[in-house]
């Protein structure tokens, strides 16, 4: 009787595993560090920013957004690292894997060398990850992660 008992177990495990493994198609992730403000505009708005200008003006109050560092990144594992960096300012994200549809972020602000802001984070399809930073100078430094 041990064979049939070993064989439902393996399938058992089979189908636990095929279950449990599975994962977010490849998805290309698109991370952005603005400087918001109220100043007249000096370029036209990225077509990324675009997409969410309406958001980030109802949730900051701010009329002008500067794209000052980006990076896109597929995520075919989910557990991809990269960094989007400007003159001043770098984020460091760390997926580590993905949860609920959703892929769980470590994430690390950067001022030159000096370490600002360290946090968890789980960013979806569904919505943008938005993150009010430091003021700079008239601004805010804002913060966008984007599933595309």
């Amino acid at each position: 009787m041990r064979p049939p008992r070993l064989l439902l177990l393996i399938a058992i495990l089979s189908v636990a595993f095929s279950i449990g493994g599975a994962s977010l198609p490849e998805q290309t992730v698109w991370s952005g560090l603005i400087i918001a403000s109220n100043s007249p505009p000096t370029e036209p708005t990225p077509a990324e920013v675009t997409q969410i200008e309406g958001t980030l003006r109802k949730l900051f109050g701010y009329s002008q957004f500067q794209l000052i560092g980006e990076a896109r990144k597929t995520l075919k594992t989910g557990e991809e690292d990269w960094l989007a960096s400007s003159k001043y300012f770098s984020l460091h994200v760390d997926s580590r894997g993905e949860k609920a549809n959703a892929y769980v972020l470590n994430l690390k602000l950067f001022q030159e060398q000096k370490l600002l802001l360290e946090t968890k984070a789980r960013l979806s399809k569904a919505s943008p990850l938005v993150i009010r930073g430091p003021q700079v100078g008239d601004g805010q430094l804002v913060i966008v992660l984007v599933v595309q």
